[in-house]
């Protein structure tokens, strides 16, 4: 039978209850740099020139190719050598931020190539310029597709935040961590941090579906 102490639990729930804040703010603005970002890279890739499509491609490669917790360590151990000295929080949230980018740029192009090249006509019949194009009639056709893959990366973002403890951000793996080696114990925290993952991961999917399924009626698409 499990050795659970009900009084250790409780005296550690609010320490990861801290650091459940902690994750959720990484997340959240890991994530918004990467919705950003990851728009730019889609974006650069579509430009008449060859030389920018190609340097962002094989830019968006490099980073899908490389390890996230590699990326983490060489913004914020490599950085301060070209004279880019961050906090760890700042830096590990960039390098999610940028690690999820490449990812979500992907999602964008299979959102944008799934609008009908007819709007695009329809939009040069008017006059309209390409940013207006884009931001008025091409990309909130492109949004509702590409919902399910935005929502599958926040939730993989959620679940990699763990990866920022390498750099001494206090987030629920690092918290769980350090009470093990103070305590002795890690079934409670570790258990916890299980837990709290699930109860942050299950409802943000959902909460995704339902959203879609909102922006699709909001926009006619259903």
């Amino acid at each position: 039978m499990l050795d659970w102490r009900w009084d250790f639990t409780f005296d550690i729930l609010p320490r990861l209850l801290v650091a459940t804040g902690n994750t959720l703010m990484a997340a959240g603005f890991g994530y918004a740099i990467a919705v950003v970002l990851g728009l730019v890279f889609a974006l650069a890739q579509r430009t008449p020139s060859r030389v920018l499509t190609v340097l962002v491609r094989e830019i968006v490669e490099f980073i899908r190719s490389t390890p996230l917790v590699l990326q983490i360590f060489f913004v914020f151990y490599v950085g301060p050598q070209f004279g880019l000295r961050l906090s760890p929080w700042t830096a590990g949230m960039i390098a999610i931020g940028l690690h999820y980018a490449a990812y979500l740029s992907e999602v964008y192009r299979g959102g944008l190539d799934s609008v009908p090249k007819g709007q695009w006509e329809a939009a040069t019949s008017l006059n309209l310029s390409t940013a207006r194009t884009y931001f008025r009639v091409i990309i909130p056709q492109a949004m509702p597709p590409s919902l399910a893959g935005m929502g599958n990366y926040l939730v993989g973002i959620l679940k990699d935040t763990p990866m920022l403890s390498v750099i001494g951000v206090a987030e629920l793996m690092h918290t769980a961590n350090a009470i093990g080696s103070e305590t002795y114990r890690f079934l409670e925290p570790y258990t916890l941090v299980g837990i709290i993952f699930l109860a942050l991961s299950l409802p943000t999917a959902a909460a995704i579906r339902i959203f879609e399924s909102w922006l699709r009626k909001k926009l006619g698409m259903i």
